[in-house]
């Protein structure tokens, strides 16, 4: 099953989205946008912007 973006409105009636792996858990979240539109375009901005991400790990390790 693939992932999916799953879009809803949180308590204080602002947009959000949640990016869910096939499994269903929550592997990325938005800030809260004010509108739906600027929500979508939130979602569309991942999309385009993250298929090539490089990955930097920044951890310390002993």
């Amino acid at each position: 099953m693939a992932g999916k973006f799953v879009l809803f409105t949180d308590s204080t009636g602002k947009f959000r989205w949640r990016l869910k792996a096939g499994n269903g858990e929550i592997i990325a979240a938005s800030q809260a946008y004010e509108s739906k539109d600027s929500a979508k375009k939130g979602i569309a901005s991942v999309r385009s912007h993250a298929p090539d991400a490089e990955v930097i790990d920044d951890s310390i390790t002993a």
